[in-house]
């Protein structure tokens, strides 16, 4: 029970942490994978007697969201010359 609430804490630090840090892409990414991890770790523990098949499909989903972030990361990159999102303006 202290490793499953410690993981959700860590998860809510790691939301808190993606709120305030909106500036650069890539650190976004990568606080997102780590809460993607914190809650497959979260499954895991949990999920541990034999429904591995949900844990399997949460994977996919989080690979798939994982290289769409980078995918767009590149676009991102190639069209603007950087990461940061404060260079990158809506409005035309």
């Amino acid at each position: 029970m202290i490793m499953l609430s410690s993981l959700w804490i860590s998860f809510i630090l790691g939301f808190m942490s993606f709120s305030v840090m909106s500036s650069q892409l890539l650190g976004m990414l990568l606080l997102l994978e780590f809460m993607v991890l914190l809650v497959f770790s979260s499954f895991m523990f949990v999920f541990s007697s034999g429904a591995s098949f949900i844990v399997v499909v949460f994977l996919v989903f989080s690979v798939c969201e994982g290289a769409l972030g980078l995918t767009i990361l590149v676009g991102f990159s190639r069209a603007f010359g950087g990461d940061y999102l404060n260079a990158f303006s809506l409005t035309v």
